[in-house]
């Protein structure tokens, strides 16, 4: 199995695990300040790769050397959060999906503007693609929903924390100097906690932890271990294995994702029409398959 193919099966899993964030972001958000929320969940995540970096590679001095790169990403994925539950506290998670799809596009321009990774013809037709895809099964194969689209304030707020994870991306190939995935995950957790702490102090003085409903407790638990342990790890496996531009292309699969998380919890089944755009968004990750390092794209 070659570095790329893993990277991509690491993203396949990613867009699955994020996706549950919106359905349980969704439910929790009004329950809890953003601020106190994300910052005891990036405290778990942190420990928990702490202990994984330390069971599986080791932390080697020279991996804290520059600790400004960690302060950097721990900022753009703090700010993604955050934004990302404040949105959530108005917007529809499959609209807040919608929005989340607009990160491939954001992506390739930071990764050119970094990184100087061209975007091909064959991955603009991906991205394309994908994107009618996600469309489709946002909207629920509903033309007059889709052109009857209103951005909401929720999703306004969102977008800014999208443009900021967009940025993440890219930004892990140009700040690594060889750390171990795990290793500069630990790093970049490490400086976000520590930022949320700081940031955000006056809201988790003021929660009243113990009268917080269970679903505040369950998506901490789930976005602390699965949407950012976990996919903290996938992103950087990734991201060190493919061009930005097709890292974030499974963003994708996150509509569909969410789809089907709101029908496990409940919220009803699309119609079978719908399946149109995820075979539509499956068509445009075969095509992002294809190598196109001889082309010219930066690795």
């Amino acid at each position: 199995m070659t570095g790329a193919l893993r990277g991509h099966i690491a993203m396949l899993a990613f867009s699955g695990l994020i996706a549950g964030s919106f359905a349980l972001g969704s439910m929790a958000a009004p329950q809890i300040a953003p601020m106190a929320l994300n910052a005891v969940r990036f405290v778990l995540a942190s420990v928990l790769l702490g202990v994984l970096a330390i069971s599986w590679t080791g932390i080697d001095r020279s991996a804290f050397a520059a600790p400004w790169r960690y302060l950097i990403m721990g900022a753009s994925m703090g700010i993604y959060f955050v934004l990302m539950f404040e949105g959530l506290k108005t917007a529809d998670p499959v609209s807040a999906s919608a929005v989340f799809t607009l990160t491939p596009i954001i992506s390739g321009l930071f990764g050119y503007i970094l990184l100087r990774q061209i975007t091909t013809r064959r991955m603009a037709l991906a991205l394309a693609v994908g994107a009618a895809g996600a469309l489709w099964v946002i909207f629920r194969a509903d033309v007059q929903a889709l052109m009857q689209f209103n951005v909401g304030r929720g999703e306004m707020i969102y977008f800014v924390g999208v443009i900021a994870h967009a940025f993440y991306t890219p930004s892990v190939r140009l700040l690594n100097r060889g750390e171990p995935a795990v290793v500069f995950s630990f790093g970049a957790m490490s400086a976000a906690a520590l930022l949320l702490l700081v940031a955000g102090w006056r809201d988790i003085m003021a929660t009243d932890w113990a009268a917080l409903p269970a679903i505040v407790w369950i998506t901490i638990a789930y976005t602390a271990v699965f949407a950012t342990a976990i996919t903290f790890v996938l992103v950087q496996f990734a991201t060190l294995r493919l061009p930005s531009a097709k890292v974030m292309a499974y963003t994708y699969l996150t509509p569909s994702w969410v789809i089907l998380w709101q029908a496990a919890l409940g919220h009803g089944v699309p119609p079978t029409l719908v399946l149109v755009g995820v075979g539509l968004t499956v068509m445009a990750l075969v095509l992002l398959l294809k190598d196109e390092d001889r082309q010219g794209i930066a690795r």
